[in-house]
């Protein structure tokens, strides 16, 4: 097995990961990015519609599917994860959220001193190219993240805005100037109408660096240690296994999923697990793995005769026909959405002082058979649960294998929360502005209306809105796996951890930009060590 040396290695080209090359390859040092996914050049990457092409697709779509969920009809729940240069953020919605301010002020009180809000704004700021106008108070305007507004949204995502009146939620133009609640269409990570990934935005314009080595369709097997210390990596690519050396450090960003399960892999986590799994213990680090937490998903899915909606029909063959030539010459049309384009945040009954649920809203129909494209028009809205209480893990099998595992609705007030949720969205939706265009719920159905019914409708159909988070979690107590201070692995030299699993609570929103900043506030503590 030959083996070559860089200075850093980093793990993983996702959101984080990429922000984390671009700052290390700056200087001088030799930095080496392995990506387990391929490239994302290809046009239903960069045109926002073809989203629905890409998940669950495997050139794009590591498409895990969790263990059965005793709370969810022991049904398996689908885990999609970015599997290209950009990560998640090559397949997602391209929303840019941030979270709630409180959520980094929790963040610090739990032990990760440095990670309060006032500390991360400057941070999000400078990774921000805002050219919105948006208020510098919350915002940049320098950094290398386009954020802008949906070129074409669909008239109807206008509708559910001023639906909102019918729950008294104001309409909302900006969901990072610290006032989440209310309902908008939301703000995106695209330039010039185009999807700006993490890579798009880091790692992409600075490939040319010398110092820099991009190794795309190439899985890292396991970390080398020698002793306690990390000394570089076993991968697996075109070229066959072989070892990379680490000079100083190794970055792992594999996220929420692929940073715990390597970690495992190597030997380092809770050790009666890796024993179990046959995996030799280098270092009984138990926290590995645990706090797994994402956000439960509920829809309401509504069929309409309206054209005006997005859809697939004889109706709507002139939209159609044109989208391609709208695309080119304006970035706008049918091929510019996202399909979520509007959402919000509100609160229900078992809310603090921060909304507990967020919609994501989509101007077309959602299959009720779980199909990406179903004929036909409508209108659908998620519900999610946006601080769940419910913790799952990420475990290695007696065979070897990964179980996700998210113990869903184990936590009774997730599933209170969520059957309040539907509730509230159904309200939103009943608003007579839809009036024009409204016709039979199908999902969760007219005969769905008491709370148990409800409960028993998410049990048979809630899923996720993809946003794992916290395996590999922050802190000072005896379960936490990273230094907050120096994000370095507990116990463990050579070694540190930048992505959505070093979170110690699950933020009120999307998590892709919040990876980014992870990700920078890694790069950072790196360079000045």
């Amino acid at each position: 097995m030959t083996a070559e040396t860089y200075d850093y290695i980093i793990i993983g080209a996702g959101s984080a990961g990429c922000v984390i090359a671009n700052r290390l390859s700056a200087g001088s040092a030799t930095v080496c990015v392995i990506e387990g996914g391929g490239r994302e050049g290809a046009p239903n990457v960069q045109v926002p519609a073809g989203i629905l092409s890409l998940y669950g697709n495997p050139k794009y779509d590591y498409a895990y599917t969790g263990t059965p969920q005793p709370e969810l009809n022991n049904r398996r729940i689908p885990v999609n994860r970015g599997k290209a240069l950009g990560g998640s953020s090559t397949i997602n919605s391209m929303l840019f959220i941030r979270g709630a301010c409180s959520d980094y002020d929790e963040w610090a009180e739990l032990g990760c001193e440095g990670w309060a809000w006032d500390d991360v704004l400057p941070v999000f700021k400078a990774l921000e190219r805002n050219v919105i106008g948006q208020s510098p108070d919350w915002h940049g305007q320098d950094g290398e993240v386009f954020v802008d507004r949906p070129r074409d949204p669909n008239p109807v995502s206008a509708m559910w805005v001023r639906a909102g009146r019918a729950a008294g939620l104001q309409e909302n133009t900006d969901f990072n100037d610290g006032t989440q609640e209310g309902l908008g269409i939301y703000d995106v990570t695209q330039k010039d109408g185009r999807r700006w990934s993490s890579y798009r935005a880091f790692l992409k314009p600075v490939e040319d660096r010398p110092n820099l080595t991009v190794l795309s369709g190439t899985e890292t097997r396991r970390l080398v240690l020698e002793g306690r210390r990390v000394t570089g990596v076993v991968v697996a690519g075109p070229e066959g296994e072989r070892e990379i050396r680490a000079g100083r450090e190794v970055i792992l960003s594999g996220g929420a999923i692929g940073s715990p399960a390597l970690l495992m892999r190597s030997g380092i986590g809770p050790g009666e697990m890796l024993k179990a799994a046959g995996v030799g213990v280098v270092h009984d680090l138990p926290g590995v793995g645990q706090n797994l937490r994402d956000h439960v998903d509920g829809m309401i899915t509504v069929r309409s005769d309206s054209i005006m909606t997005l859809g697939l029909s004889v109706g709507n063959l002139p939209s159609m026909i044109a989208a391609p030539l709208q695309w080119l010459a304006a970035r706008k049309g049918m091929l510019s959405t996202n399909y979520v384009e509007a959402g919000g945040f509100a609160r229900t009954r078992h809310a603090g002082t921060e909304p507990d649920i967020q919609f994501h809203f989509v101007p077309g129909y959602r299959s009720h058979r779980g199909k990406l494209v179903e004929y036909g028009h409508g209108y659908a809205v998620h519900t999610c649960v946006l601080r769940p209480k419910s913790v799952g893990e990420i475990r290695l099998a007696a065979d070897g294998t990964m179980e996700i595992d998210h113990r869903f609705f184990t936590a009774p007030e997730d599933a209170a929360t969520l059957v309040e949720g539907i509730k509230l969205a159904r309200r939103i939706l009943a608003d007579p502005v839809f009036e024009a265009i409204r016709g039979p719920e199908i999902l969760p159905g007219p005969g769905v209306q008491s709370d148990d019914e409800i409960l028993a409708y998410l049990r048979a159909e809630a899923l996720t809105v993809y946003h794992p988070v916290g395996t590999c979690r922050m802190g000072t107590d005896p379960m936490a796996v990273i230094d907050p201070a120096q994000m370095k692995v507990r116990g463990i030299e050579g070694l540190r951890v930048a992505d959505a699993s070093v979170m110690p609570t699950l933020i009120g929103g999307n998590t892709n930009v919040p990876s980014m900043m992870i990700g920078e506030r890694c790069a950072r503590a790196v360079l000045a060590a």
